[in-house]
């Protein structure tokens, strides 16, 4: 019952999130695309297109973070905190379909020679107030990621952040086309596409890395926290896996031989406490029991 109401607070806790960077992200997009569909500017456009698929990651990561809420049930005993990383490696399609749409645009005017862009005072206040936007939901975003253990804030506030490097690289953009370049404008809509892209990648590396089991928690500081329980004479054969969410980690414990099955069974316990008190994210670590001296040649013990 506690594993299910921390799940259920988790997920509030990031839908909440969400909701705040979804409204900020809506406001920003759409100040950046319609006054570079006004003014003719193509990067412009790029990076207001690039924050509407934050919009939409937003979205996506609502429905997913609603799903990972769900608790455990008979076809999924371990819950639903995955779906979490689905929701984040949807995001990443997202953001290559955003890429394809800016790059192809970009490629369009370059072809086409066609540069319409037009640059006004106004133009740079637009970009650098949602250049400041960018800069906060992204800082709100990552600390809220790093409180709640959280891949999709985690993500998105790395997608966030690459959208302010964008804005940065279109402000520089029509600085160019003022003095005069203006096959800037499109090239650096391109520019845009590269860091989008860059965006895509970082996203999949992260939810890879959850539905591949890569290791959560060094396997050297767990040992460290469960060879200090009194009774414990060694420990090995540690590994994590799971969310960064909800961690769940298994290890084997060797203790006395002559100690009872009932004295073994509470320095389990003990283990299983300590873990839980040094590491808050996981949520279950399963504990197997040994003597000294057993003979395991035969097992794998590879940490």
């Amino acid at each position: 019952m506690a594993a299910m109401r921390a799940a259920s607070t988790h997920g509030r806790q990031v839908e909440r999130v969400l909701w705040i960077v979804l409204l900020l992200n809506m406001l920003v997009a759409a100040a950046k695309f319609f006054y570079g569909l006004a003014s003719g500017s193509a990067s412009m456009q790029a990076d207001g297109i690039h924050s509407v698929f934050d919009s939409l990651g937003n979205v996506i990561g609502l429905i997913g973070i609603s799903l990972a809420a769900r608790p455990a049930d008979a076809g999924h005993p371990y819950g639903h905190s995955k779906f979490e990383t689905y929701g984040s490696l949807a995001i990443g399609v997202l953001l290559l379909v955003a890429a394809f749409e800016v790059g192809s645009s970009a490629v369009g005017k370059l072809v086409s020679q066609s540069y319409t862009a037009q640059v006004t005072p106004v133009s740079f206040v637009v970009m650098a107030g949602t250049l400041a936007v960018n800069l906060g939901v992204t800082l709100y975003e990552r600390r809220a990621g790093k409180r709640l253990h959280s891949e999709i804030l985690a993500a998105d506030a790395a997608h966030t952040l690459s959208d302010a490097f964008v804005s940065i690289g279109v402000i520089v953009g029509l600085g160019f086309v003022a003095a005069g370049f203006p096959v800037a404008d499109p090239i650096m809509a391109l520019l845009v596409t590269v860091a989008i892209l860059f965006s895509a990648v970082s996203v999949f590396r992260t939810g890879l890395r959850t539905l591949s089991d890569h290791a959560r928690i060094p396997a050297e500081e767990v040992t460290v926290v469960a060879e200090s329980v009194p009774g414990i004479a060694e420990v090995h054969c540690v590994r994590t896996r799971g969310t960064e969410a909800e961690v769940y980690c298994d290890l084997h414990a060797l203790v006395d031989p002559s100690m009872t099955v009932m004295e073994a069974h509470r320095r389990g316990d003990e283990v299983e406490d300590a873990v839980r008190r040094a590491f808050p994210q996981v949520k279950e670590v399963l504990v197997h029991i040994e003597p000294v001296g057993a003979d395991e040649t035969a097992r794998d013990k590879t940490v």
